[in-house]
């Protein structure tokens, strides 16, 4: 198969073909894939394409797998209720 036609990242369509050619230009870490190509940052938050990244890197760096940093989980500071959400705000 052809690496343009296999998706990595489902949530921001991107290829196998796009993420060889940034590693092919030095970006080598996830934080710089997520940060050119969206990966980790669609609905999933990278539940799906963190490990396949990782395995890229690893292959193209020839680092063992548990030495690729995957991505950084930055989570909310404070909590928001839903019905804050769900009201329209004049702010």
């Amino acid at each position: 198969m052809n690496k343009k036609d296999i998706i990595i990242c489902r949530c921001e369509d991107v290829t196998l073909e796009q993420i060889h050619a940034y590693l092919e230009e030095g970006f080598t870490t996830f934080e710089d894939l997520k940060r050119l190509l969206r990966v980790g940052m669609g609905p999933c938050q990278g539940s799906t394409c963190v490990h396949l990244i990782r395995q890229e890197i690893a292959k193209f760096t020839g680092q063992p797998i548990e030495e690729v940093d995957g991505h950084k989980v930055r989570p909310f500071i404070l909590g928001v209720p839903l019905k804050e959400l769900g009201e329209e705000s004049n702010d």
